[in-house]
């Protein structure tokens, strides 16, 4: 019978989590969240893919880093976006798609409401609530200022908080 494989490694001191489990515990959260941000699950796949084959490339420092799933959403995000830009198309609307394509709300004002933010802000709230990252990790994660996160994120629930009020419980 083999030996379970360890969730870390300790490796001068550190921790670093092992790939393979990284891999299988976070590709597909990571894909998930990415497609909610850009509206297309099958871009957000060979975009997860592509940054997890670079995540194996760098694991030695990857590895080490406070959140590489954050790590590995930004560079696909940054692919992703590249990609669209050479294809000269823009980011999708979140409802349009398949819905086995994205990972959707149930409620379609939501959904409606989330394709209103322009990409850096979807991918901000993303990022703070789909992911549960914390405002720093946020900006960490997509490679921005602490400042520019909480301004992004600001601007995008006050638009949220306004657009779906009407899901507030009624106040007694």
């Amino acid at each position: 019978m083999s030996k379970p494989v360890p969730a870390a490694i300790t490796v001068a001191g550190s921790v670093a989590l092992d790939f393979e489990d990284f891999y299988r515990g976070g590709r597909d959260r990571v894909a998930r969240a990415l497609a909610l941000t850009l509206g297309d699950g099958h871009l957000a796949a060979d975009a997860v893919d592509e940054a997890m084959a670079r995540a194996y490339q760098r694991w030695d420092r990857v590895g080490h880093l406070d959140n590489p799933g954050g790590w590995v959403y930004r560079v696909a995000l940054n692919w992703s976006l590249s990609v669209l830009q050479r294809r000269r198309r823009p980011v999708r609307a979140v409802h349009n798609r398949d819905p086995q394509d994205v990972e959707q709300p149930a409620e379609p004002t939501i959904r409606a409401a989330l394709e209103e933010l322009d990409v850096r802000q979807r991918a901000v709230v993303v990022c703070r609530y789909y992911l549960g990252l914390s405002e720093l990790e946020t900006a960490d994660a997509l490679g921005i200022r602490p400042g520019t996160a909480k301004s992004r994120l600001h601007r995008g629930l006050r638009h949220l908080q306004a657009r779906l009020a009407h899901l507030a419980p009624e106040e007694l």
